[in-house]
């Protein structure tokens, strides 16, 4: 069966998927076959990079002609924003970027789209996050990016919550500095009168795990969102329906943010539903 990739050519152009190691890349089964069927001249390429590599590596590649762009993963998020030249407010106070591009000029401009894709995916299945109270249970790479983009798109309150206060308190400080209407809270991890409970910590990736937070103190009204993508319900998401929440799994933020992904490569976009139905794997892990 084909995987329906593009054909490469003189005039191709490739993203580079940077991350190392690299045998989980899903991102090239997903991107290559809407290319081909778009009829884009592109390519996304996985290249394994270890950390002490990095800057040499985009330093590099950055000056071929036929550079578009970067997809960053880790163990590179962090770093790899010191290596550019322009940064979203998004990537400034997720502390992380997730997307390099090269821009008219030759700068390279960094943005971050964990947290648009999660808030797309949450925005399609109903839930307004205007003006609505969010927790956010763990503040690394990717609790960081959904606090950023929940303030960034009006989210009235923010409960921040991470086993490290120090890093809690870090993004709670980034996040008043460029978002002084929305209301910074550091909490435990209580998820009663809130309108919107997001699990972004790695806990649920194994039947072993506990649940991140005590989930006999949700409401059947509130919705939680998930970011482990390792199953498609984890045990906090089973529990969270068999409540009556509305629920989000956390394979849908990856689909939810390749459109987005797209427009910042300046490619032709698409939607979850089509990428979905193209994808050359039925379930991703990353």
């Amino acid at each position: 069966m084909s995987l329906g990739f593009p054909v490469i050519d003189g005039h191709t152009e490739f993203i580079a998927h940077i991350g190392y190691p690299t045998y989980s890349f899903k991102s090239p089964l997903i991107y290559n076959p809407y290319f081909a069927h778009a009829g884009i001249n592109a390519v996304v390429l996985p290249m394994a990079c270890e950390a002490e590599h990095l800057d040499k590596l985009l330093g590099g590649i950055s000056l071929l002609r036929n550079f578009r762009g970067a997809l960053i993963t880790m163990p590179h998020k962090v770093s790899a924003m010191r290596v550019v030249d322009v940064v979203s407010t998004v990537a400034m106070v997720a502390g992380a970027c997730n997307a390099i591009r090269r821009d008219e000029r030759g700068q390279l401009v960094a943005d971050m789209f964990d947290g648009v894709g999660f808030v797309s995916g949450i925005k399609n299945k109903g839930f307004d996050v205007r003006g609505k109270r969010a927790l956010v249970v763990g503040c690394g790479g990717v609790g960081c990016a959904i606090a950023a983009s929940l303030a960034d798109v009006g989210v009235a309150e923010l409960s921040l919550c991470d086993l490290n206060v120090r890093a809690a308190q870090a993004l709670a400080k980034r996040l008043q500095d460029h978002y002084p209407l929305v209301l910074i809270r550091i909490t435990k991890a209580d998820p009663s009168d809130q309108d919107l409970v997001v699990n972004a910590t790695p806990l649920g990736m194994t039947d072993q795990d506990p649940l991140p937070f005590d989930v006999d103190r949700l409401n059947p009204q509130t919705f939680v969102g998930e970011v482990v993508m390792s199953k498609q319900e984890t045990a906090l998401l089973k529990v969270a329906k068999a409540k009556g929440c509305p629920i989000q799994v956390g394979v849908d933020m990856l689909f939810e943010q390749i459109p987005a992904y797209l427009s910042f490569f300046g490619f032709p976009s698409s939607d979850a539903v089509t990428l979905r139905s193209l994808a050359a794997v039925t379930y991703l892990s990353e």
